[in-house]
């Protein structure tokens, strides 16, 4: 199987949008789904661009702002779930991608120092 993460990154990114669509936006989630959307979005937005890199240092930059990306969204995830106990299951499945993101993202960037 062709392991596409430019795809998986996409995906995420589209499950997220699709789940803060059907999110009543009150005066403390409004700011959460705000900072989730443009950290979720922006790990795959990041990756697509290392892909495109123009010399080894400018990949290992989006490398790394793609990992941290991921990483950020595991707070927000975290954030969103203590206001929305109905929504824990999905969130935490949410967190546990958003978690093996960061995990890709910090071997990719490992393997590439050396």
């Amino acid at each position: 199987m062709n392991y596409d993460l430019e795809e998986r990154t996409a995906k995420f990114g589209e499950n997220i949008l699709n789940f803060l669509k059907t999110i009543q936006a009150d005066h403390i989630t409004k700011p959460l789904i705000n900072q989730l959307v443009r950290s979720a979005t922006s790990i795959g937005a990041n990756y697509m661009e290392a892909n495109q890199a123009s010399s080894k240092k400018d990949f290992y930059n989006k490398i790394r702002i793609s990992q941290k990306e991921s990483n950020e969204t595991k707070h927000w995830i975290r954030m969103l779930s203590t206001v929305m106990g109905e929504e824990k299951e999905q969130l935490r499945n949410f967190w546990k991608e958003a978690h093996e993101l960061t995990l890709i993202f910090a071997k990719i960037s490992k393997s590439n120092q050396k």
